[in-house]
């Protein structure tokens, strides 16, 4: 029988700083950083049985609404997580890399499943073995297809980098070199 217990839900702590009767102060990037982990916007791009699972993470039961992202959007500009899930055919990749460089910055990408994270089962000429070889990845999810605890996990290490990202991270010569390294602007 399996185990169908939620993920416990996270309060969110305070960040750091210097508390006294009727004041709190901390520092502009740790406030920031604790208000983009707790209000992602996700992009589902599903392409087989990876988003029947997240459309059960979205339900009732596993309710990803308790980690702030209960807005999926379906508009690019409007997302700052992307989650890919299931198969991607090479014919579907610039369109994947499109709607990566429509999304504003900071933006994150998560891969649900094995085709997503390396083409799965379908070693073929037709599959992308991966979508880490046309856009960078933030987070893995394994599985085939993963479980809704899993995609939450998953969700919850994109909220853990979110929160701990410098502001300055994406303007750094790092950063810029990676993207120059998938060809994107």
């Amino acid at each position: 029988m399996s185990d169908n217990r939620v993920p416990e839900i996270k309060t969110v702590a305070a960040p750091e700083g210097i508390e006294g009767a009727g004041f709190f102060a901390t520092s502009l990037e740790k406030v920031v950083g604790i208000a983009r982990a707790n209000s992602l916007w996700p992009l589902p791009f599903a392409t087989s049985c990876c988003g029947i699972e997240f459309m059960a993470t979205m339900g009732s039961h596993y309710d990803i609404s308790r980690f702030g992202s209960e807005r999926p959007s379906f508009s690019p500009r409007q997302a700052d997580l992307l989650m890919v899930m299931g198969t991607i055919a090479k014919k579907m990749a610039p369109i994947v890399k499109q709607v990566y460089e429509q999304m504003a910055e900071p933006r994150w990408v998560l891969a649900m499943g094995a085709c997503a994270s390396s083409g799965g089962i379908f070693d073929s000429y037709s599959v992308l073995q991966g979508i880490d070889r046309i856009i960078p990845v933030d987070v893995y999810v394994p599985g085939c297809p993963p479980r809704p605890e899993q995609v939450l996990e998953g969700l919850m290490r994109v909220q853990e980098l979110a929160k701990n990202e410098s502001l300055r991270r994406r303007n750094s010569p790092e950063y810029q070199a990676l993207l120059a390294s998938y060809n994107i602007k």
